[in-house]
């Protein structure tokens, strides 16, 4: 009889092996922004080559998200109007895009919304709180990886879950765990390892569902918050009957800033935003 670590290993193998990787262009991105000498110059050299990357790159930079008075024609022209910064945050959005391909289902459409708006959301608790807002994006963006794959592999088992909902997410992991033998959390750090993302993308794919947020905005882990109020927000993937409360959530970090204190400011600008880049 096989053991768990054994099991666990045939899962890896598989992960590894089987499941397509993330789009080049943008693992090569992200292990470009993790260097500290990067230049806007080379991540535009590093998209321009790639055409249908390009193309998704200038529909984002043309969209009334970015709003340029003039029609952005070129990959050197939209990397000056967006500089290095939302140049990056849009090439991990187009990579994630990119990653959905195929029938965009329901699922997996509600997989992309909540990637999106944990990223959003990431994004503005990291900047009113003096933290790496780019690098917390991303992280959103990536955080359930995992769960992506799992959900394209076996979309029945998750269309089940989502009519059925849970009671917590930690009983989601349960449930995982004993369909495939593993989690989404630990599917999703096998694959970033396999992918070689950035150890710093590792600690919140791996424990985006570790427990309640801890107190003190320098301790909070924000992609766990961003994470539950995405959830809260109806940005989730699998309804928890007895997930914390929008309010609950903010007061279980008394320091946050970034979040308003009204949930329908933050889902319908959130809501926005995705709007328009899925028009883009």
């Amino acid at each position: 009889m096989a053991t768990a670590s054994q099991a666990l290993q045939k899962v890896e193998i598989l992960l590894t092996k089987e499941v397509p990787p993330f789009p080049a262009i943008a693992l090569k991105a992200l292990n470009l922004m993790a260097g500290t000498d990067t230049s806007l110059f080379q991540l535009c050299n590093l998209i321009r080559p790639d055409a249908a990357f390009s193309a998704e790159v200038l529909r984002i930079a043309n969209s009334p998200l970015v709003a340029f008075p003039k029609n952005i024609t070129n990959m050197l022209q939209a990397s000056m109007v967006l500089g290095f910064r939302r140049l990056k945050s849009v090439v991990i959005t187009v990579g994630l895009r990119a990653y959905l391909e195929g029938p965009f289902t329901p699922l997996l459409h509600s997989c992309w919304r909540h990637s999106l708006a944990c990223g959003m959301i990431a994004e503005r608790i990291a900047a009113a709180n003096s933290r790496d807002k780019d690098f917390a994006y991303t992280a959103g963006i990536l955080h359930d990886i995992g769960r992506i794959v799992m959900a394209k592999a076996s979309p029945d088992f998750y269309d089940h879950a989502a009519v059925q909902g849970v009671d917590h997410p930690r009983e989601m992991l349960s449930a995982e765990r004993a369909r495939y033998g593993i989690d989404h959390c630990q599917a999703g750090a096998i694959l970033a390892r396999s992918w070689q993302l950035p150890d710093a993308f590792m600690e919140i794919i791996s424990h985006h569902h570790d427990g309640k947020p801890k107190t003190g905005d320098e301790a909070a882990p924000i992609g766990a918050i961003s994470c539950l109020l995405a959830d809260t927000l109806d940005f989730g993937i699998v309804r928890c009957r007895k997930a914390l409360s929008y309010t609950d959530i903010l007061n279980s970090v008394p320091n946050l800033r970034g979040v308003p204190a009204d949930s329908d400011e933050l889902a319908s600008g959130i809501a926005r935003e995705i709007q328009l880049i899925e028009s883009a």
